[in-house]
Formats: C-alpha cells, structure tokens, sequence
C-alpha cells in the first residue's frame, strides 16, 4: 500500500497522521482549539521527517474535505495542495462526515446492520449531517438540518439501530427520543481515521485536481458582524 499523509482540519481538532499498509506511522494531533494555522505545518514537518528518517518515499497527500469549519477546511485543503504540487504527488480528498463513520466502525462492537449518522455542528440547531450503512453508500444524502423532534424520523422507523455521533450530537439528543437512536460519544473527525477511506481512494486512483479542488462546505460563508463592535 501507498505511503500516505493524510490531514484534518475540519474542526477544533487539528491532526495529521503517517499512514501505510493499513497502520499509522506517525502522528500529531491537538484537541484544544482552533490552532490550526499555528500547528499544522509543524505537524506535517514532523511527519514528513519521519518518513524521510525511514527512508520512505511519500505517495500521496490525502485530506478531509469538509464539511465543517471554514477556516479549518481552507488551511488544511492549501497545505496540502502546496504539497502536492511541491513534491508532484497525488491528492486525495476524503469526505469528513465519512471519517467520523468509519471511526465508530472500527471501535465500537457492531452487529453489522446498524445506521450511522455523523454530525458535525453549525450553528444554533443546525448540523451537517448524512446517513450511510455499513458499506457507507447514503442512506441521506449529506446535508445541512435544522434539527427538531422529527429529524430522521424516516430513519428511525424502520427499527434498525441508528447510531449519531459528533460534536453536533449533543443537540440532537436534546429532540430525538426514539428507543433505537444510541449516541456515541467523543468522536470527533481524526487523520488516523483517514487511512482506510484514504487508502481506496489511492488504489482507485481518485485523485483530485490539484490547482482547482474546493472543499466542500455544503453551505456558502455567511459573514457576521461581531457584537458590540464600534465603528469609526
């Protein structure tokens, strides 16, 4: 397998991982913040001299396309592309809503039929959110909800488990009371989540397009005024 470096940004987590042959090499990664801009190249840097202290050569540049933070999604997606393009390697653009799914799915004992529902926060009683089984084909296309007692409701009466999980789940367990719904907790989108997602995409040449790829940010910025400002 491809010697990969794989980057998240997307949230208050900043992270980057080292990956081959389905195992993490090396890894850095900080929950405290939105830092991102402050600690991403540092923790590429100690990627990349790792890679070159083992004599590996690295094969492509994978990173977590949104949705989720604008500012993250921006400052991951340029260093990455940098690098890319600077070393003439592939890059791979992975779905976060995907990562977060395939995280629950390797950590947490399943019967195999269960629904997964990633949700990322927004703002007041919205998430981005999606629905996939356990082959991650949508079960709900990934979209913005504005959540309420009734969301997911087409999800939730057909009795399978439905499993919600990410910083937007918080919210939800305040209006979803069905008795399948089972939230998971503490999981939140990481670079050593990206290696299987990552590694198909490379064996599948799914590469994106280096100069022009967006991320995918489902909605466009909506610029606030912060409060109280004073205007001159």
């Amino acid at each position: 397998m491809a010697v990969i470096l794989n980057i998240e940004t997307s949230t208050n987590v900043c992270s980057v991982a080292l990956t081959a042959e389905g195992m993490v090499l090396a890894h850095q990664e900080d929950m405290n913040g939105r830092n991102h801009a402050g600690l991403l190249s540092d923790y590429i840097k100690y990627c990349l001299d790792f890679a070159a202290e083992k004599e590996l050569k690295l094969e492509a540049v994978a990173v977590s396309m949104g949705p989720g933070s604008y500012t993250g999604l921006r400052i991951g997606l340029s260093e990455a592309k940098g690098l890319a393009y600077a070393l003439d390697i592939p890059l791979i653009g992975i779905n976060t809503l995907q990562i977060m799914s395939c995280q629950v799915m390797f950590t947490k004992e399943l019967e195999g039929d269960e629904i997964f529902v990633p949700m990322i926060d927004a703002r007041r009683m919205e998430v981005y959110t999606a629905a996939y089984n356990f082959a991650l084909e949508d079960v709900m296309p990934q979209q913005p909800l504005i959540l309420d007692e009734s969301s997911y409701a087409s999800l939730l009466d057909n009795h399978r488990k439905v499993l919600f999980f990410g910083n937007g789940s918080d919210k939800a367990k305040e209006v979803i009371k069905a008795p399948n719904a089972e939230f998971v907790p503490d999981i939140v989108p990481l670079a050593i989540d990206m290696i299987a997602l990552a590694e198909r995409a490379y064996s599948q040449r799914e590469f994106l397009d280096t100069a022009y790829s967006v991320p995918n940010y489902i909605k466009d910025f909506q610029a606030t005024k912060p409060k109280n400002s004073v205007l001159g």
